[in-house]
Formats: C-alpha cells, sequence, structure tokens
C-alpha cells in the first residue's frame, strides 16, 4: 500500500475531512489532495511525523523502502540527488517487470541498490572540487 493510500485510510478512518486534516497538519487543502491521489510525496520527513503523531501510529508505517530511500538521498545530496535516486527506482523496477521475486528477495536487491547508491556518491565525492562539495 502506497503512501497515499494509507492517508485516506487513516484520515476515514477517524472521521476527518481532507481540510481538517491540511489545518492539523499545517499544510494546505491542495497538498492533502495531492498525497492521497499519489501525485506528491512530503518533501520533508517532519510531516511523516506530524501525520504519525495525528494518527497515533508509528512513521514507519507511513513510509515505503522506496520512500525513506528518496528521503535520505534528499537530505545528504540535495534535489539532484534525489532525482538519481528516483531515476535509480525506476530503471530497478524496469528490471522486474514480469518477473516474480518473493518480498524477501526483493527487500535484499533494493538493500543492495540503496548501498550501492550511497557508496558511489561517497567515491565520487572525492573527484568534486572542495568549493561545490556538501558536507554530509
Amino acid at each position: 500500500m502506497q503512501f497515499g493510500e494509507k492517508l485516506k485510510k487513516l484520515r476515514l478512518s477517524h472521521n476527518l475531512t481532507q481540510e481538517e486534516l491540511a489545518k492539523k497538519i499545517g499544510v494546505s487543502l491542495r497538498t492533502i489532495k495531492g498525497y492521497e491521489l499519489g501525485e506528491t510525496l512530503p518533501r520533508y520527513r517532519e510531516i511523516y511525523y506530524k501525520i504519525a503523531r495525528e494518527f497515533n501510529v508509528d512513521v514507519n508505517y507511513l513510509l515505503t523502502e522506496g520512500e525513506e530511500f528518496l528521503l535520505n538521498a534528499e537530505e545528504k545530496y540535495g534535489y539532484k540527488g534525489k532525482k538519481s535516486a528516483e531515476r535509480l527506482i525506476s530503471e530497478a523496477r524496469a528490471l522486474f517487470a514480469g518477473g516474480e521475486l518473493s518480498d524477501e528477495d526483493k527487500k535484499a536487491v533494493f538493500d543492495a541498490i540503496q548501498e550501492a547508491f550511497f557508496e558511489a556518491k561517497l567515491e565520487n565525492k572525492k573527484y568534486t572540487p572542495k568549493k561545490y562539495r556538501k558536507e554530509v
């Protein structure tokens, strides 16, 4: 289940409108609609925490592995890092199109891809001129 589906299910189970939820967590109505339609995800980890507190759920329930990976990539490497991670996820999904893997195998592959991504970023950092480096 994706983030938007989880959010809508939680909101409805607590008898909240989209507008009421938006006010409670400090975002716009359009933002909530975008989340629930799967058009956007929260840009900041704090939004996930506000939603988790509002519905009294663990923040890990709201995040899929891919979403957690994207948040980490953006926090460490900015917008370009996030876009690289999105492209990597998209290409990895294409590799498995039509194939069958157990959930355990999918997790192992995804973990390996994440590890390779962050190792490559660290390795490439030494070739970036110091004035352009972001300290991690």
